[in-house]
């Protein structure tokens, strides 16, 4: 791609990977660090897509030429934050998307307070990659299956797969309490709020967003149970808050958990919220074949499970 300049016009051919996109979206990507007020102001005068002036809600076209104006902005010197480049274990693969399984501990990329995440990882790692956009998001205490896509249109038709209810997500958590029921569907509202400090919270409440989980019991271990949970609908934190407010916190869950028992649960070995993203299944957003992707457990979460069967007879 050619490099925008700050003295003349630039002409940028549109490929495949930006194709569907909308132009005040492509522009903020290519012209980062330009105020968003100055983008729409050469969007309103300057910006001309096949030689014909266009409005911030038009698609780009494969083969569209973007004329784009010469942009001259205060140079700010901002500290360079260094992104290492990592490729994290890879669960699946094709020109289409990738299937990743993620790390606890790692945002899914970079703001609030965190400079870089997965993504910005993972394209470091692959700088001749044309696309790498997340599909989904994961919470960064959450390892398992994260989905990548490669192409523009595996993006739009992957987004479209979730938003029509067509994915099958589940969860493996193991809470604190003995959790009786074999199958159980949660519906209960979730509010999202900010903490007097700024932190992003949600809770159950009347007028939050309808929220689904379906909680499966695989494993009793009577003062632990380890649950899957299908996730119906995919609202933040969905999984964390249905089982705190049930009275089944997640052990380990350093915001909605027993902060008490997760401190003894340090001592025992486990460091981290027990949550993981063990399988996504859906038809796959170019050829509409079935796709079902799995993720091992942690080795920290599979040891201490490990603990847990020594220490119960078995059922």
């Amino acid at each position: 791609m050619n490099h925008l300049s700050k003295d003349s016009v630039t002409f940028l051919t549109i490929d495949e990977s930006a194709a569907g996109q909308r132009v005040d979206n492509y522009l903020f990507r290519q012209l980062k660090g330009v105020p968003k007020s100055h983008v729409y102001r050469i969007l309103r005068g300057e910006v001309r897509v096949n030689k014909k002036r266009i409005d911030q809600t038009y698609r780009l076209q494969n083969g569209d030429v973007l004329r784009i104006p010469p942009i001259r902005v205060a140079e700010k010197a901002e500290p360079t934050v260094h992104i290492p480049a990592v490729e994290f274990p890879i669960l699946y693969e094709d020109e289409a998307f990738l299937a990743i399984n993620k790390p606890a501990g790692v945002a899914v990329h970079g703001g609030s307070g965190v400079s870089f995440g997965v993504i910005e990882q993972l394209r470091r790692a692959r700088p001749q990659a044309k696309l790498l956009e997340l599909v989904h998001r994961l919470d960064r205490e959450t390892s398992g299956v994260l989905l990548i896509a490669k192409k523009r249109s595996a993006l739009t038709a992957l987004h479209e797969i979730m938003r029509a209810g067509n994915s099958d997500k589940r969860y493996f958590a193991l809470v604190l309490g003995d959790w009786k029921n074999a199958r159980q569907h949660v519906k209960l509202p979730l509010y999202k709020f900010d903490t007097p400090q700024g932190e992003k919270r949600v809770m159950v409440r009347d007028d939050g967003q309808a929220s689904h989980t379906i909680f499966n019991l695989q494993r009793s271990y009577g003062d632990y149970t380890l649950l899957e949970a299908e996730l119906k609908t995919g609202r933040t934190h969905q999984i964390r808050v249905h089982l705190s407010h049930l009275g089944y916190p997640i052990a380990g869950d350093d915001k909605y958990g027993d902060f008490a028992r997760n401190r003894e649960l340090m001592k025992q070995g486990l460091k981290r919220m027990f949550l993981h993203a063990h399988s996504i299944a859906f038809p796959h957003p170019l050829t509409g074949e079935p796709v079902h992707i799995t993720a091992p457990l942690a080795a920290e979460l599979q040891s201490f499970l490990d603990k847990l069967t020594t220490r119960q007879p078995a059922p």
